[in-house]
């Protein structure tokens, strides 16, 4: 009873199918006993007076009286019992006395030996159309053996016992409606707490992640599940909430080279140029277009890191060899702003994808270098930590202020305009970095003080 015709069984069909069962298995078991109870009663009772009546009917045979006067005194020896029929036979198996009423003799032999006899041993004997229970005895007297069968009148038992059936079965029946009706009661006051839930989270909607359910208000049964609720919710809130960022900084960062592209065109339309001004507005159109295209590239990378997309190629690499070979790459540019570049410390193989490493090292010294003072060292350090290598690009200049360091890995993120961006970037490199660390299984960190500034990842060794 686990699905309908429609889906799942509602909770409340659920625990009231058990709550039937378990009531209805309990009602019949109680009626049962009560009924067995009441049966046992009643067969000692009608043993007991069997017994006493087989006791009246051996006293009278051994007064040692014959003829007429054994069956006046059989005949009254059990006067005060109503209902109770007997039979005597001598020990030739003729009949001495038989009491007026039905014949025993067919069901003689169906009667069970009173001297060994049981309550639960009584059975009803349907005699000349009656209903009766009844013993075989022996009495013993100077003049013999006699055998004695006994029967009592069982059909007022019968007619009281089908009559309480058929009241404790509508007792029962009572008794069980009254118990589900209580239980769905119950079940749908318990529900309620479920209810009120229900309610509180439809309150909440895209505009109004910011609600948050009350743990305390509820059940403790359910406190667990509003907390989840709110972990959601709260990291929903946040998804949102990055989404919007996100959304608002593409459209600015891609609306400042169309408007630059715009108003060049624009400008160059206005009236005729030269051939030397029109190339001039093409390389500055082609720069545009060049940084629009690797916007657009690292976002469909972004895209598909968040995807779970990416497949890595690993390789076993040496750290310290692909730093020094980007060194090579970069000399011109350090060159150019009078900057050093050097590397330290020392670091195991690793397996990772060549091409991602070096991509999120070349972000790293690009970063670095664009922010370094003219004439100061820009230093990649190399350090084994548990479980993994860390890779530290430390550069000197002005401090990141602490509010800001937990977001620096936030695509499109903005500090102060001490700190913003050139024309040379789009914004993406450190959350580039920190997809392609989480990628490989490991993690970003940024630390900024005393003058100086440290962006790392750490890559695990296997």
């Amino acid at each position: 009873m686990v699905r309908g015709d429609r889906g799942p069984l509602s909770l409340t069909r659920r625990v009231l199918g058990f709550v039937a069962l378990a009531v209805g298995t309990s009602l019949l078991i109680s009626a049962a006993l009560i009924l067995a109870a009441v049966e046992r009663h009643f067969a000692e009772q009608d043993l007991a007076e069997l017994g006493v009546a087989h006791a009246a009917i051996a006293q009278a045979l051994a007064e040692e009286r014959t003829g007429n006067g054994l069956a006046a005194v059989l005949s009254n020896a059990i006067s005060g019992h109503h209902g109770v029929y007997f039979q005597v036979e001598d020990a030739q198996g003729r009949f001495v006395y038989r009491s007026p009423g039905p014949d025993l003799s067919a069901a003689a032999g169906a009667f069970p030996a009173i001297a060994s006899v049981r309550p639960q041993d009584l059975e009803i004997q349907r005699v000349d159309g009656r209903a009766l229970v009844g013993v075989e005895g022996r009495a013993l007297a100077k003049s013999g053996d006699f055998r004695v069968v006994i029967a009592m009148d069982a059909e007022f038992h019968q007619g009281f016992l089908g009559a309480f059936r058929r009241s404790l079965a509508l007792i029962m029946l009572g008794t069980g409606a009254a118990t589900l009706a209580a239980a769905w009661f119950g079940i749908h006051q318990g529900h309620e707490p479920l209810r009120h839930l229900s309610r509180s989270m439809r309150q909440i909607r895209a505009g109004r992640l910011s609600l948050r359910l009350d743990p305390q208000s509820l059940p403790a049964e359910l406190r667990e599940l509003a907390a989840s609720f709110n972990d959601m919710i709260g990291r929903l809130e946040l998804g949102f909430e990055r989404l919007s960022h996100f959304s608002s900084d593409i459209a600015h960062e891609l609306r400042t080279p169309l408007t630059s592209l715009t108003t060049q065109t624009q400008v160059m339309l206005s009236r005729a140029r030269s051939a030397q001004e029109y190339r001039e507005m093409l390389y500055s159109s082609l720069e545009e277009l060049e940084r629009l295209t690797k916007m657009v590239a690292d976002m469909l990378w972004l895209a598909k890191s968040d995807n779970a997309l990416i497949e890595l190629e690993r390789t076993d690499l040496d750290l310290q060899r692909e730093i020094e070979e980007l060194f090579e790459f970069f000399e011109a540019l350090a060159a150019d702003r009078n900057v050093s570049l050097t590397v330290s410390g020392s670091a195991p193989p690793i397996r990772a994808d060549r091409g991602l490493i070096r991509r999120a090292l070349s972000n790293l010294l690009s970063n670095a270098l664009r922010y370094t003072p003219s004439g100061e060292t820009v230093q990649v350090h190399l350090s084994r930590e548990a479980g993994g290598v860390k890779v530290a690009v430390v550069n000197p200049g002005d401090p990141i202020p602490q509010e800001h360091l937990p977001k620096l890995f936030e695509r499109f993120y903005r500090v102060d305009p001490a700190r913003q961006r050139d024309g040379e970037g789009v914004g993406l490199g450190l959350s580039i970095v920190k997809s392609i660390a989480e990628s490989h299984g490991g993690r970003v960190d940024v630390a900024s003080h005393g003058g100086w500034t440290e962006f790392s990842f750490t890559v695990p060794v296997d």
